[in-house]
């Protein structure tokens, strides 16, 4: 299967695309076009954070927990929160996803499971969503596509790898990268679940003020 390096350079390779689609097609500002080819590469290694070695969560959680509450800032802004508020409200979330959520990726998951699907690709551009920004506007769904492309991007390379053109022959990973259901049924079940509660949490979004 491909290794972390290749996932990083093909999804950043993929969110540079990105953001010249974004800035050539919708004439959006060269801020906002890095910002979501960033996004995208981070998304290429996010399928990862079950991954046996260390490196790709890591390295991933590590980014997560810097940027998710600065990206949350812009959208607490349209709460009316003053700068002394947000920095009281992102330090306890960098520590949580530095260190919380890394003790439950490692106990939880197993490699290959319900990280790697379909669902699993819709969850991550639906936090990208509820992250970045408020209401209803490009920007932000450039913001929160640039997440699940990023995420696709590691599905469709894994299944790529998959295939051993040189032997012929198909491997035994194949198909389970891009997939719908695990074989663990609870796995399955507990991602489909938090899949609903992110749709309803956009589907609330859609009443919100857009950012300023």
């Amino acid at each position: 299967m491909p290794g972390f390096h290749t996932h990083i350079t093909v999804s950043t390779a993929v969110g540079i695309g990105y953001a010249v689609w974004g800035g050539t097609q919708y004439d959006l500002p060269i801020s906002t076009c890095l910002l979501a080819g960033g996004l995208c590469s981070v998304g290429g290694v996010m399928p990862d954070l079950d991954s046996d070695s260390g490196v790709p969560s890591r390295e991933t959680i590590g980014f997560a927990a810097a940027i998710v509450p600065m990206l949350v800032f812009n959208k607490l802004q349209v709460y009316g929160l003053t700068i002394e508020q947000m920095v009281l409200f992102g330090a306890p979330m960098y520590l949580l996803i530095r260190f919380g959520l890394g003790t439950i990726f490692k106990s939880a998951n197993v490699h290959r499971g319900m990280f790697h699907s379909i669902p699993a690709a819709v969850i991550a551009g639906l936090i990208g969503y509820l992250v970045c920004d408020s209401g209803v506007h490009l920007v932000h769904n450039y913001k929160a596509f640039a997440v699940g492309l990023g995420y696709l991007v590691h599905l469709i390379l894994d299944e790529i790898w998959s295939v051993d053109v040189h032997h012929g022959r198909v491997k035994k990973s194949f198909g389970t990268a891009m997939k719908f259901f695990g074989e663990n049924p609870g796995s399955t079940m507990m991602t489909y679940c938090v899949l609903c509660l992110l749709l309803m949490f956009a589907a609330n979004e859609q009443t919100q003020p857009p950012t300023p």
